[in-house]
């Protein structure tokens, strides 16, 4: 790639053309996902089960709950989006948005989780509600200008696929840890009020060290080159929906993206329900957390060698294979639960650890293509529109498997006795659902891989 300006850029020299980021920079961009990963995991699995289980808070109600924070989120994530690109512009640094995320998540994390156990199951429930939106908030203003970074650090489309296997090593690995970890030291810590006390700053701490070594270690990264015309703050705002419109292939990355990220959210937003009502043990999640990430762990090169040797999509559509086929295999839990389960929550991982990996390396190509059909950079924009897209998309989650409980006459409250209805509302939010949901993308891979030939080619 050549340093000189394109059109309408200004002329400020690319430090990051034709070069690999080092060790030391992938490390601490990949240490973002020690946060980002704990706040995507930890209350997607338990939140809504924290709030029917825990506080009391009816099914429907709980939908509520969740899904209204997440709606202001998306309206924000443009806004927080915009105002990354005017400081990566002006100063070449994104670090300001991104350390006051990295301070205030973590403790608005442990707020949420902290409910008044002497208030009634309304208050309590508009407390969670309040905090988790703040909470979602702060997570934001990380996340965003994180997202923009990789295609800061390198040029190099094959650069990337290493960048993005490094953070979704370190993304699964978190999830592991958190998944698998926070409901056991709930447990541990007592459970009831106060082991969620306990989880919450646990895994607070971790996001602190996480995200305030990528805000210092990559978020300090100058960008490629500095636009002469930033505009207006409104005309930013707009910038991600009008890349949308106009780059085709940054379009259908997204609709493939929601669709799964649904489908994971879903899996894991039931993961809980099916330990307790299904397999009859509610700290069983831990083990089904462990055959779901661990395999994600081993397996992640091995998901960016096969995009290097074959091309982004054909890996894309093999990944999406697998997790459509692993999560069909699960329906049978419904007529026979018991540890067989596992081996197919297994093959889900694995193939979950691909089709985290490959849409966000194919997120730093899109913003090339759209820069040269639009002639300035606005990757923070992208990136605030890929975060509203993927935290809409993770939002629906616990709200697709409450209002499958709902509609299965589900009782709140820890009742073990639960309808028959309810047990099969459970065990299809776990299997038929991500199933089809991750069925619908491979038409949308599909018109991918025709929108951007080069992704179908090894890098």
């Amino acid at each position: 790639m050549s340093t000189s300006a394109a059109p309408g850029v200004a002329g400020r020299a690319d430090p990051a053309a034709g070069t690999r980021p080092s060790r030391s920079a992938l490390a601490a961009y990949a240490a973002g996902s020690l946060g980002t990963g704990a706040f995507g995991t930890l209350p997607g699995l338990v939140l809504a089960y924290y709030l029917t289980d825990s506080i009391g808070v009816a099914a429907a109600l709980a939908t509520v709950l969740v899904l209204v924070p997440k709606v202001i989120d998306v309206l924000a994530y443009p806004l927080i989006g915009a105002l990354t690109d005017r400081a990566s512009h002006r100063s070449g640094r994104r670090t300001g948005l991104m350390l006051g995320g990295a301070l205030a998540l973590p403790v608005l994390f442990v707020a949420t989780f902290s409910a008044p156990t002497g208030w009634s199951t309304a208050a309590a429930g508009a407390w969670v509600m309040g905090f988790f939106l703040l909470a979602s908030l702060a997570y934001s203003c990380f996340q965003v200008p994180y997202l923009a970074l990789p295609a800061e650090l390198t040029d190099d489309p094959g650069a990337r696929v290493t960048i993005l296997a490094w953070r979704v090593a370190v993304l699964a690995g978190t999830i592991l840890v958190v998944g698998g970890g926070g409901p056991a030291l709930r447990e541990a810590a007592g459970g009831g009020a106060r082991g969620y006390v306990v989880m919450a700053a646990a895994v607070a701490v971790l996001m602190l060290v996480g995200m305030a070594w990528s805000t210092f270690g990559a978020g300090r990264r100058t960008v490629l080159r500095a636009d002469a015309q930033i505009g207006g703050l409104a005309r930013q705002y707009r910038d991600g929906i009008d890349a949308l419109r106009v780059t085709r292939p940054f379009r259908l990355l997204v609709g493939v993206f929601c669709l799964q990220a649904v489908a994971t959210a879903v899996m894991l937003a039931g993961g809980q329900y099916v330990a307790t009502y299904v397999l009859g043990d509610e700290a069983a999640l831990t083990g089904l957390f462990v055959a779901l990430i661990g395999p994600a762990l081993l397996v992640m090169p091995l998901w960016a060698r096969l995009a290097h040797a074959h091309g982004k999509v054909p890996a894309l559509t093999a990944a999406t294979v697998l997790f459509t086929l692993a999560s069909l295999m699960l329906v049978a839990a419904g007529v026979w639960p018991g540890g067989w389960v596992h081996v197919p929550v297994a093959l889900a991982g694995i193939a979950y650890a691909g089709m985290q990996a490959l849409p966000m390396s194919m997120l730093p190509d899109a913003t090339d293509m759209d820069r040269e059909l639009g002639g300035r950079r606005r990757s923070g924009a992208m990136s605030g529109l890929w975060t509203a897209s993927e935290t809409g998309s993770m939002a629906l989650g616990p709200v697709v498997v409450l209002s499958l409980l709902a509609l299965g006459g589900f009782r709140s409250g820890g009742v073990a006795d639960q309808p028959g209805a309810a047990q099969w509302a459970i065990v299809l939010g776990f299997s038929l659902v991500p199933a089809l949901l991750a069925g619908a993308s491979l038409v949308l891979i599909r018109a991918l891989g025709r929108a951007h030939p080069r992704w179908r080619e090894p890098s």
